[in-house]
């Protein structure tokens, strides 16, 4: 059974930081590629960052690059979103999702399994 799980939202000031984790089980992260989505109230789901453990290949936002990491821990069968200088526009809730393969895709409907969402909010 495959399934994702998301970990480590919640409640920071501007400028602060979080990191998120998203825990595949069922699957081996070796043939897929993993993103992170964010969807804020009354907006469309939008890709924030992708990563493929097996080539390396991960692309970012533009407005998140510089200031979020994604990596990867096969070991752990787990990918992370390190954010850092979060800003109240970075106020959503984020998914992790999963497409087989190693393209890493950027729209949302070319994703296979999806995890249930935290919430990441950011304000003074």
């Amino acid at each position: 059974q495959v399934q994702l799980v998301e970990s480590g939202g919640g409640w920071v000031q501007p400028g602060g930081s979080l990191r998120l984790s998203c825990a595949a089980s069922g699957f081996s992260l070796d043939y897929y590629s993993i993103a992170w989505f964010r969807q804020a109230p009354g907006e469309e789901r939008m890709g924030v960052s992708c990563i493929s453990i097996r080539n390396g290949n991960s692309w970012y936002e533009d407005s998140v690059k510089g200031r979020f990491t994604i990596s990867g821990d096969n070991a752990k069968n787990t990918v992370y979103l390190q954010m850092t200088s979060l800003n109240p526009e970075d106020t959503a809730v984020y998914y992790c999702a999963a497409d087989r393969g190693w393209l890493c895709p950027n729209w949302p409907h070319e994703y296979d399994y999806w995890g249930q969402g935290v919430q990441v909010t950011v304000s003074s």
